[in-house]
């Protein structure tokens, strides 16, 4: 099977919408996304919308837990959280319930997906390093693990065992200077993945950013990558 796997769209409708496309090019025969579907981004309840019309399994990111009250703002920096209090203000009551019933983690066709660490993914840790990737292998079994957050697209790979725990990129707001959105490909079979890179119209979300009154930082930072 070859699954697509997307991660923190962050209320990007345009950039969901390419990813998407794209995904359908690629005749992927399922789609998962690791959550952070909604905040920074000006269209929460549009992307929550779309993944619910595809029926998409999700899992619950940071920011969809602050949406809801599950997480309060004050651990984010200033600009997401004052993203995420004007998402909590506008967000649709069906869109609340959809966030509601996300699970903090799942295991898919073999593969273990995790919005954070699978190291206490309530508590939202990052891995950036391969330090940081340790305590993450010992809190699953697969032999693949899959997670978001961080915004980078990387592998880690277990010297021992080759198990390999794989961040595949953010879809609505990367951070690694390349402003195209970013989702992953894997094949369940042979265990082959890698990333694609999907340009998107940048300068529509960024003026939809604008249009919404949220800081004009979030909106250049998508044309930068950052």
């Amino acid at each position: 099977m070859k699954l697509a796997i997307i991660s923190d769209i962050h209320s990007n409708l345009p950039a969901l919408n390419a990813t998407l496309d794209a995904i359908n090019l690629h005749e992927c025969q399922k789609v998962v996304c690791l959550g952070d579907i909604v905040g920074y981004g000006a269209q929460p309840n549009e992307c929550i919308d779309r993944l619910r019309a595809l029926t998409i399994p999700c899992i619950l990111g940071n920011h969809d837990a602050a949406a809801i009250g599950r997480l309060s703002p004050e651990t984010m920096n200033k600009y997401a959280r004052q993203a995420i209090e004007w998402t909590a203000s506008i967000i649709t009551e069906p869109s609340r319930r959809f966030l509601q019933q996300l699970s903090l983690s799942m295991e898919l066709e073999g593969a273990f997906l995790v919005h954070a660490s699978p190291n206490q993914p309530e508590e939202w840790r990052y891995i950036f390093n391969e330090a940081e990737s340790k305590p993450a292998f010992r809190a699953f079994t697969n032999t693949v693990g899959f997670y978001g957050h961080t915004h980078f697209p990387v592998v880690f790979t277990e010297a021992d065992t080759g198990r390999r725990l794989i961040n595949v990129g953010s879809v609505g707001q990367p951070r690694d200077r390349d402003p195209r959105a970013c989702f992953g490909l894997f094949d369940t079979v042979t265990g082959a993945f890698r990333w694609e890179r999907v340009p998107y119209p940048v300068e529509e979300a960024s003026e939809q950013i604008l249009a919404s009154g949220l800081p004009d930082f979030l909106a250049e930072r998508l044309q930068a990558g950052i």
